[in-house]
């Protein structure tokens, strides 16, 4: 009667009840199962050194610079390289100042030949007007600084570049490999330098801004996810490097995913639900950063020549010109939809009378649009990375490696559970402690490992340690629970067992943050294979704290009474 109560008080306590949810999840998350000529089966992701496969680094190519030119060379040169003629620049108006800001400019140029809006848009400089007097054309544009060097810098090197505002200037990124000596090459033909720090060196250095590094990361995970692969991770490595793991894929189909750029469409309705082809990722020229404006966040990216007129002529064939609302531009990657709206009314009635270029995707007002806009910036620039790469490194695990590895870790999980088992009898010399202590830290895996499995993430042999180092500090925080219980050898009045099982467990959420905090950093700093043992020790240290060792608490001072 006795042991039917203490059945009934183990149940009807919310932190059993919780443990045995957490275990029966666990179990589902992980789906063992028995598959005829493969053997027992689970939902588990296993990293590169536990199946074999390939990786791969690859290094960012791109330089950071501050540069200045002269504004009347700058303009001549650019609006000729572009426009594809002869041109006279007959005045350039700079605002009072120091003439480097986004303070807006004017730049007033004149040409025989006969100029278009078109032509202007291509420029991507700002508004202008256009006149004809005395058989010349004269154009005035409506720009500033960073503007036209971004343009220049663009242009000239045929890469993207992205202006960053900085308190003492502007910095420009250039997302393409190019040395010191050929920048300062190239702005001298404008009458221009690199800018010099106060030591007098030059204000330039390879490499690519975090948030380009991150973006970069970001497409190639969306690229690689969208491929319906398994789970592979794409880790930073410093500010240039990025590590992909390609478990179970070789070598050489890893390269060929990588390279890979993923299918970006952009349709257009035409009845119902009924959609047809407008220009693939390849006519969309560049993609800006989002922005806010109008009370729209929004982002910006530009077409090429034959993108621009392949739309308007779609928009007008379908209808869209006339009635935007029936007729929605789609976007989709690889197949998928990630966009979609109709065209504004100006640039419905602008596209009746030219290409439009320059085009703005909007989203909405509040935070799940911001959130919105970065991944549409993503899904756009999914027809190539941000800047160009370079492959520096690439290797290859046997899978007959890795099917030992995962042996190997298996036997030395189980060792280390028999060693601390003995360990533990030895030291009580009671099964009666020994079973649920040694319950308690098998039932702290199987929840790890629940958790591993329902968030995707690839155990590996840095995650394997840190289940073993839960194991033994999960052993440790029971043994002092268990002496804190044994009062002089035996168990002790319940207003006692209350006092020093609070001690116990202040001792072991003290050790606890300890260890969260030292593994912090590893996750932040993300040190690669790491970052995996930190992560697995602080999933496995927060579920023994929470769930785990508050049951065995009470379990052992039920089993307690009932042997004495």
């Amino acid at each position: 009667m006795r042991e039917v109560k203490e059945k009934q008080r183990l149940s009807r306590d919310f932190r059993v009840q919780i443990f045995v949810i957490a275990i029966i999840a666990s179990i589902v998350a992980i789906h063992p199962w028995y598959v005829p000529g493969e053997g027992v089966t689970t939902d588990l992701n296993y990293g590169l050194d536990l199946e074999g496969g390939s990786w791969l680094q690859i290094k960012l190519q791109g330089a950071v610079v501050q540069v200045d030119a002269d504004a009347g060379e700058l303009g001549k040169s650019l609006i000729e390289s572009v426009i594809g003629i002869p041109v006279e620049v007959s005045n350039v108006n700079i605002p009072s100042g120091d003439g480097i800001s986004s303070s807006q400019w004017s730049i007033t140029f004149t040409t025989p030949e006969e100029v278009v809006q078109s032509q202007i848009e291509l420029l991507g400089l700002g508004d202008a007007t256009i006149g004809r007097k005395n058989d010349f054309t004269e154009v005035t544009i409506f720009t500033n600084k960073e503007a036209m060097i971004t343009a220049f810098l663009s242009n000239s090197l045929h890469a993207e570049v992205v202006p960053i505002a900085l308190p003492e200037g502007t910095e420009y990124e250039i997302r393409t490999a190019v040395s010191e000596k050929e920048l300062e090459t190239l702005m001298g033909t404008v009458g221009g330098s690199i800018l010099k720090n106060v030591d007098g060196t030059a204000k330039y250095r390879e490499g690519v801004s975090t948030e380009t590094r991150d973006m970069t990361k970001e497409i190639l995970s969306d690229k690689l996810n969208a491929l319906g692969l398994k789970d592979i991770p794409v880790r930073t490595v410093g500010e240039e490097y990025i590590l992909i793991d390609f478990a179970g894929i070789d070598l050489g189909t890893a390269k060929d995913i990588a390279e890979k750029p993923g299918k970006f469409e952009i349709r257009i309705q035409t009845v119902g639900n009924e959609t047809t082809h407008v220009l693939y990722g390849d006519n969309i020229a560049s993609v800006g950063i989002q922005g806010f404006h109008d009370e729209q966040w929004y982002v910006p990216f530009r077409l090429t020549d034959s993108g621009a007129i392949a739309l308007q002529k779609k928009a007008i064939e379908t209808g869209a010109t006339d009635d935007p609302d029936l007729h929605w531009l789609i976007m989709y990657l690889d197949d998928n939809h990630v966009y979609g709206a109709p065209l504004s009314p100006s640039a419905a009635f602008k596209l009746t009378e030219s290409p439009i270029y320059a085009w703005e995707a909007s989203t909405g007002n509040n935070e799940d649009s911001k959130i919105q806009a970065e991944q549409l910036q993503i899904h756009l620039r999914a027809g190539a990375l941000p800047v160009n790469v370079e492959l520096v490194g690439s290797g290859h695990v046997d899978a007959a490696l890795g099917k030992q590895f995962k042996s190997q870790s298996i036997i030395a999980g189980l060792l280390s559970l028999f060693v601390v088992a003995f360990v533990v009898y030895r030291r009580y010399g009671k099964k009666e402690i020994l079973v649920p202590m040694v319950g308690t830290s098998i039932s702290e895996v199987l929840m790890i490992l629940g958790v591993a499995s329902a968030i995707n993430w690839q155990l590996d042999l840095p995650s394997i340690a840190g289940i073993i180092a839960v194991i033994g500090t999960g052993i440790d925080h029971l043994v002092i629970i268990t002496d804190e219980v044994l009062y002089e050898g035996k168990l002790p009045p319940t207003k006692v067992y209350l006092a020093r099982i609070a001690k116990a467990f202040g001792i072991i959420f003290a050790a606890a943050t300890t260890t969260i905090i030292a593994m912090s950093p590893l996750i932040l700093m993300g040190f690669g294979a790491l970052k995996g043992f930190a992560i697995t020790t602080i999933i496995g240290v927060l579920l023994g704290i929470l769930i785990a060792r508050p049951v065995y608490g009470k379990v052992i001072k039920e089993v307690l009474e009932e042997t004495e």
